[in-house]
């Protein structure tokens, strides 16, 4: 999942949603200076993404980019599953898509001083272009892919993929909401959601 799923799974607790944001910053156990909870955060970071890598609805979904993205197939769906969760935000929350990613820059702004540095990069990109509520469209997709391509090495065209997503639209769609419940289960059993 990418940081729209990771900022919801949070559910509304700060130090979750810093150690979420942060997660593929930080190396390792490398949590000095970060509060216990900012660590919970980072875990269940990466708890999600160890569920999501080997759950079948979203290897199933992947599968459809395997062939021509091949190793960036899985960031593509990372993307792509977070587009579902924008354009269907409702459905889950009681806020709407642009109050929930609202709420998310405010808690990054006031906590910018502990983000490692390319989460601090990451950060002002993602607000300039509130990419967060951006991700409910195919074309606001389309350009954080764009973007994502340039800082390959060797220039992967990401965005060329939006052809094979039109055409499979509905069922990805169907297959995110039946893995999006599951993952919603499993988030809600985990420790770091009791702090």
């Amino acid at each position: 999942m990418n940081y729209l799923a990771h900022s919801y799974l949070s559910y509304q607790k700060p130090d979750l949603i810093i150690g979420n944001f942060i997660a593929d910053s930080i190396q390792g156990n490398r949590f000095d200076g970060l509060t216990n909870g900012i660590i919970e955060g980072i875990r269940l970071h990466r708890k999600i993404d160890t569920f999501t890598d080997t759950h079948p609805v979203y290897l199933t979904s992947k599968h459809r980019f395997s062939k021509d993205f091949d190793k960036y197939s899985g960031v593509l769906m990372d993307i792509i599953y977070d587009h579902y969760l924008a354009k269907n935000f409702e459905q889950y929350s009681p806020l709407s898509l642009q109050q929930h990613a609202d709420g998310i820059y405010e808690i990054l702004k006031n906590n910018h001083a502990i983000l490692p540095e390319h989460a601090k990069r990451f950060y002002s990109y993602m607000t300039e272009r509130n990419v967060l509520y951006h991700y409910s469209t195919i074309e606001g997709i389309k350009t954080v892919l764009t973007h994502l391509s340039g800082r390959i090495r060797n220039r992967f065209e990401l965005q060329l993929a939006i052809p094979i997503l039109e055409k499979n639209y509905e069922d990805i769609e169907e297959e995110f909401s039946v893995f999006f419940s599951d993952l919603q289960v499993f988030c809600k059993e985990q420790p770091e959601l009791s702090i």
